[in-house]
């Protein structure tokens, strides 16, 4: 089942404001953080700033990179493209999925290196779906934080809180 829509922006605030906009919100956000990757095989460590809100039982991420540590959110934006970049699903055995998914020959694009508390992998997507597939190991923490990001959706009031630091 498909759980987020994931969103590269050059502007988180306006990103956000125009969501908001058409009812989606609370955003919850976190950073900016630097993360430790693999991009394309090779070491990265971009500068993220994330933004997560529900509408309904999808979750939607703006994720907003500055500096030009290379990655997939970079190579999306040098193309020219803002916006829509990924479906992403969850799962508590990521490593099994990241199997099949090399079995099915897709291109594994850019992947957690291990230093954080979950882990993750994007790998090239066909045309009609995405830009990427996204992957996010489901545990405790990522639980913890889509279970927030729900309720904080199913309980606004439309007005009150529109942004949220979770840290």
């Amino acid at each position: 089942m498909i759980r987020q829509n994931g969103y590269v922006v050059r502007d988180l605030d306006a990103a956000i404001a125009e969501w908001l906009a058409i009812g989606v919100g609370p955003w919850i956000t976190i950073g900016p953080l630097e993360q430790g990757m693999l991009y394309r095989g090779e070491s990265t460590t971009p500068t993220l700033t994330l933004a997560f809100a529900n509408s309904g039982d999808l979750q939607v991420e703006l994720i907003h990179q500055t500096g030009d540590a290379p990655t997939a959110y970079k190579e999306f934006l040098d193309s020219g493209r803002e916006g829509f970049h990924h479906l992403a699903w969850w799962t508590s055995d990521i490593a099994a999925v990241e199997a099949d998914v090399r079995a099915a020959g897709l291109v594994i694009v850019l992947q957690s290196d291990g230093s954080s508390v979950a882990q993750f992998f994007y790998a090239d997507a066909p045309e009609v779906a995405a830009t990427c597939l996204e992957v996010m190991e489901l545990n405790d923490m990522t639980q913890g934080l889509a279970d927030h990001v729900k309720d904080a959706a199913d309980t606004w009031d439309g007005v009150t809180d529109p942004i949220r630091k979770l840290f």
